[in-house]
């Protein structure tokens, strides 16, 4: 297969006079978002790619001993014409390795009327049964997004620009009560997860919910309503905690995606710049609160503390 080749930015992400006046502006980030575009700008590791790739990442998660964690891969494809070649099951989803907020969903319980989005829509999610899912169209949704740039290049999210754009195919997950399962994101900074972020209901009645590592319901919207009532402790949380505080162990921040099944707990994604910089929070106080947990290093440093594993950024004493 032929390997594509990466999109360039356009000028404003190459821009040098862009990147000085973003570095001046982010110089002593105080809030979330402000910290995480320092570290957009900043954090130049490999370690941080390798987080934002979705084939790489899974290698990364397997080394450090949660194989057990990863989703069935059924193709990794540099070139979108393999999904023609591909003999799939009824459940399966397709997505970019190089992007975020883009997936096919391919199962019977979607609905009867989805179709699939148009190629030229771009970064959607869609979920469609199988009788929907021509794989000539999925091809020509899979080559618009391995013709495109995620994140608009090097002075916005760097890692992006970073990775070969290919498509993975993997398999469809599904919760207790048989559609898309609930998606746990742990807030991990310096080793520790401070907050759980709950999304249910993704191609339904969507609802998002903060919680502190205690469990507690927090006064904060990202967005979308409440579920009403919240929900309980996961009957795994601690577990699902020790996991994100280890597969974030060696790095400043990064939310560690998780979902749980009824027989299994498993891995999403490692996302180092949330909504981009630009996450929502009502009332804004809590932008200031989750800020407060993280201490930005001045530099960022490439070192080693685990086996092929890039080292902790630990935080800088005041």
């Amino acid at each position: 297969m032929t390997a594509t080749r990466v999109p360039r930015a356009r000028w404003r992400g190459r821009s040098v006079l862009v990147r000085a006046v973003r570095l001046w502006r982010t110089r002593a980030p105080r809030t979330f978002t402000e910290k995480v575009r320092y570290k957009m700008l900043r954090d130049h590791r490999q370690l941080v790619v390798t987080f934002a790739d979705k084939a790489a990442v899974r290698d990364h998660v397997a080394t450090l001993g949660h194989a057990d964690l990863l989703p069935r891969a059924h193709a990794v494809l540099d070139d979108p014409d393999g999904l023609l070649d591909l003999d799939l099951p009824d459940s399966y989803v397709v997505k970019p390795t190089h992007g975020s907020g883009a997936a096919v969903v391919v199962s019977p319980d979607a609905p009867a009327d989805a179709v699939l989005p148009r190629p030229e829509w771009g970064w959607v999610y869609a979920h469609v049964r199988p009788g929907a899912a021509h794989q000539a169209v999925l091809r020509d949704i899979a080559a618009a997004w391995t013709s495109k740039l995620y994140g608009r290049g090097p002075n916005e999210e760097w890692a992006y620009s970073q990775i070969p754009p290919r498509v993975i195919v993997e398999e469809k997950l599904t919760g207790p009560a048989g559609g898309i399962p609930d998606d746990y994101k742990f807030f991990v900074f310096h080793g520790t997860c401070r907050y759980v972020q709950v999304d249910t209901g993704r191609f339904d009645t969507r609802t998002q919910d903060f919680y502190d590592a205690g469990w507690q319901h927090l006064p904060l919207s990202g967005g979308p309503a409440w579920a009403d009532p919240p929900k309980e402790a996961p009957d795994r949380l601690r577990e699902m905690v020790a996991i994100a505080e280890d597969l974030a162990a060696d790095t400043d921040f990064v939310r560690v995606d998780l979902y749980l099944l009824p027989e299994r707990i498993v891995f999403g994604e490692l996302t180092s710049y949330p909504a981009g910089g630009h996450s929502p929070f009502h009332p804004d106080e809590w932008n200031a609160v989750f800020g407060s947990h993280w201490t930005v290093p001045r530099r960022y440093v490439e070192t080693s503390s685990r086996p092929n594993v890039p080292a902790r950024v630990p935080a800088p004493r005041p």
